[in-house]
């Protein structure tokens, strides 16, 4: 009896373990350190010569704001393909327009509500990386009010992911007029208030 009370047991511990061990790889893509240590570097190009910032403004700049980091925000995904990526013309700031491809869609929960973000590129053969600009119910409030973006860095598998909205970034254009920035399609805007990353 003892035996078996003590197998249950050693059973029972493995189980939570491996619980901890399925959350830990839930947050895979979120790394709170190397957050703050990519804010810092941002905030210290943002004083230097390739700064979108004027001339005139890099001096008395103390940094840009941001959300705490929120492991809640960083959310697995699930990356759809699309058989045939379909071009299409991405407005920007600059009333100029982009050639773009939709070449897939990530679908992740939040807060218990389904959301879907499509992924775009500029080259189709760009092998590095997903841009997922988006809107949301902060804009305006208290980040900037066109959108902003995530740049995701494209998996071997493709098809497993998380979205850290922790990265979520203002374009230069927010802080310069004078840069063209590509303006988010009316499909990706998103209904809940996504109060994490870069705000304005």
């Amino acid at each position: 009896m003892t035996t078996r009370i003590i197998l249950i047991s050693i059973i029972a511990i493995s189980f939570l373990i491996s619980c901890e061990e399925d959350h830990d790889m839930a947050l895979d893509g979120y790394n709170e350190q190397e957050i703050i240590e990519a804010r810092r570097e941002k905030d210290e190009a943002f004083r230097g010569d390739g700064s979108p910032l004027p001339a005139h403004a890099r001096e008395s700049f103390k940094g840009l704001s941001y959300y705490e980091p929120d492991p809640d925000f960083a959310v697995e995904a699930v990356f759809t393909r699309a058989a045939a990526p379909d071009s299409m013309l991405m407005q920007t700031s600059s009333n100029e327009l982009r050639t773009a491809y939709r070449v897939g869609t990530f679908s992740f929960s939040l807060n218990k509500t389904k959301l879907t973000l499509r992924a775009y590129q500029f080259n189709r053969t760009d092998n590095e990386s997903y841009f997922v600009p988006f809107t949301d119910n902060t804009n305006g409030s208290s980040t900037y009010l066109a959108g902003r973006y995530l740049d995701v860095h494209i998996l071997e598998s493709d098809s497993a992911y998380v979205l850290d909205f922790n990265t979520a970034y203002s374009p230069y254009c927010a802080y310069n007029n004078n840069f063209s920035c590509p303006i988010v399609p009316t499909e990706n805007n998103l209904n809940v208030a996504i109060t994490a990353g870069e705000k304005k």
